[in-house]
């Protein structure tokens, strides 16, 4: 099968799966310091909370409010600045005419990192523990990246995965807190498709308006990185096991766009453009051979 018509089978697998209905996005490793939680409840931050708070550069996952941090017997340091998560709902009610009426429920909390705060109890913070297996590589996945010849740098070991456009690097967990293997590859493979919009390469980011997190422009390049992804899963053979999670996250940021269809026509065209120039981009003969 050549590139064309996998780049069809694949997005119409991703179709298939949003005409379907996706599970949410799960994210696909588990480091030490582990995902934004609030540390009173222990539950996960979700939807653009999870992203907002994702992005912040604090080193614990841990998020309290004011109150919160007090009932623990700390107190925010001075001069630390809250940042604001939003909570919402639907709530249900009837109206005069005793039929249903849904009105969104919406309300704003700041909250504060761990870090930010001082004298809690350290035996009141829970404990995380990354999740740890034997990895095993993949040598058509390998070979994508040892045959790019401008390919960035790929730093291991960080407490989530980005691509900086500042040193042109790829920053991205370690190998073995990934939950699979493909898990590994297929996110390598999202922040590359990133990399290939620095200036250097396609110069797809000096397009880009405005780069404020969640607006359009931002949410285009997200999916544009995911179905650049799923379309080296398929390319390297790894796509069986990563195609729910890849439909998951395009469905996460295409609701940015009102779930309009056209914009996957968009983002497949120029995910498309992105791997075609990752994969002709090869630098020295694979050691266990080119395949095409």
């Amino acid at each position: 099968m050549n590139k064309l018509d996998i780049y069809e089978v694949v997005t119409q697998k991703i179709i298939d799966r949003l005409e379907a209905g996706v599970v949410p996005w799960q994210i696909p490793w588990r480091t030490k310091n582990g995902m934004p939680r609030n540390m009173t409840t222990n539950r996960p931050y979700t939807g653009i909370n999870f992203w907002m708070l994702l992005c912040m550069p604090y080193t614990s996952p841990f998020y309290l409010t004011f109150d919160q941090a007090r009932s623990l017997g700390g107190n925010i340091r001075k001069g630390e600045k809250a940042t604001m998560v939003v909570f919402w709902k639907i709530l249900e009610s009837e109206d005069k005419n005793g039929e249903l009426k849904k009105t969104p429920f919406l309300r704003y909390y700041n909250v504060f990192n761990l870090t930010q705060t001082e004298g809690i109890d350290e035996k009141k913070i829970p404990e995380t523990e990354a999740f740890d297996h034997d990895f095993n590589s993949i040598a058509a996945a390998d070979r994508i990246f040892y045959e790019w010849k401008d390919c960035p740098k790929i730093r291991w070991d960080d407490t989530h995965a980005y691509y900086s456009p500042s040193t042109d690097t790829i920053c991205m967990p370690n190998q073995r807190s990934f939950f699979r293997d493909e898990y590994c590859y297929s996110t390598l493979y999202h922040e590359a498709v990133h990399s290939t919009g620095h200036r250097s390469r396609l110069g797809r980011h000096e397009k880009i308006k405005d780069h404020q997190f969640g607006n359009q422009d931002y949410s285009q390049e997200e999916i544009v990185a995911e179905m650049g992804a799923a379309y080296l899963c398929g390319i390297t053979g790894i796509e069986q096991p990563t195609i729910e999670n890849n439909a998951a996250y395009i469905k996460s940021w295409i609701r940015t766009f009102n779930d309009d269809p056209k914009v996957l026509v968009l983002a497949a065209a120029q995910a498309q453009n992105a791997v075609n120039y990752i994969l002709n981009q090869k630098s020295e003969p694979s050691p266990t051979g080119s395949e095409e």
